[in-house]
């Protein structure tokens, strides 16, 4: 099979895809009685990445494959189709996912003793939600706490292709600069880019309920962001009635 149709091909799957694609996943595209010829796919995807040197969108790969998203250059001008559209996770949200993400597994009483503050059981249930962690087992001590570790749409979002890419700990001053350092925005990923296509407008699509409008009811994980930075002064108040 002629590699020029090969490249055509991986990359219509590539833009028509909501995902990022493995290799298996292109390979998987050829039937049987003729497949791609060895190393076809790979030499396909190096030279689309090639290509997109001086494009608006280039192709990278992340934990779960490969995709094209917008480039960094050229983010603040695309973002616009999602400015009404955008969420600013609170500090307790940014905490907790950073230490499950720097420091996984870990159990939710870890977290609570390291922040100094109880979990709201609404975050944790919002970032599975997310799919950004999940239940990878369970701590060898009474009670069987569940370990909460990252996944690869974690990565994806923020466009890692491991845990080694997250910034070294070492460099930030405190959780809260995690924030800058990730892009933690919906319309975006890691470095400022983001999705082209359907992956994109589905993320938008998906984030949009997310941030409250004037006039709108805050959802359970706006309350539940409050609920855990506010816990110590609400319990302050308790005592002194």
């Amino acid at each position: 099979m002629d590699q020029t149709l090969i490249n055509r091909i991986v990359e219509a799957a590539l833009l028509a895809a909501n995902q990022p694609l493995s290799v298996v996943q292109l390979k998987g595209l050829f039937p049987l009685d003729e497949p791609a010829p060895e190393g076809s796919i790979e030499k396909a995807l190096s030279m689309l990445a090639g290509a997109c040197a001086d494009r608006g969108v280039e192709l990278v790969e992340v934990a779960s494959g490969w995709r094209y998203q917008v480039k960094a250059d050229v983010h603040p001008w695309v973002a616009r189709l999602w400015t009404e559209r955008q969420t600013k996770y609170t500090r307790a949200t940014l905490e907790t996912l950073a230490l499950i993400a720097y420091r996984q597994p870990i159990t939710r009483g870890e977290i609570e003793q390291i922040r100094g503050v109880a979990v709201n059981s609404n975050i944790i249930k919002a970032l599975e939600e997310r799919d950004w962690i999940r239940v990878v087992g369970h701590r060898d001590v009474p009670g069987k706490p569940e370990l909460l570790a990252t996944t690869k749409a974690f990565l994806d979002y923020f466009g890692l292709k491991r845990l080694e890419d997250l910034p070294p700990l070492s460099e930030l001053k405190e959780i809260g600069e995690l924030e800058p350092q990730l892009e933690l925005d919906p319309a975006q990923d890691g470095d400022g880019a983001m999705p082209v296509g359907d992956m994109a407008l589905d993320a938008g699509a998906a984030e949009g309920g997310d941030t409250a409008q004037a006039g709108d009811t805050p959802t359970p994980a706006d309350e539940a962001d409050t609920t855990d930075d506010d816990a110590e002064t609400a319990s302050s108040e308790q005592q002194e009635r």
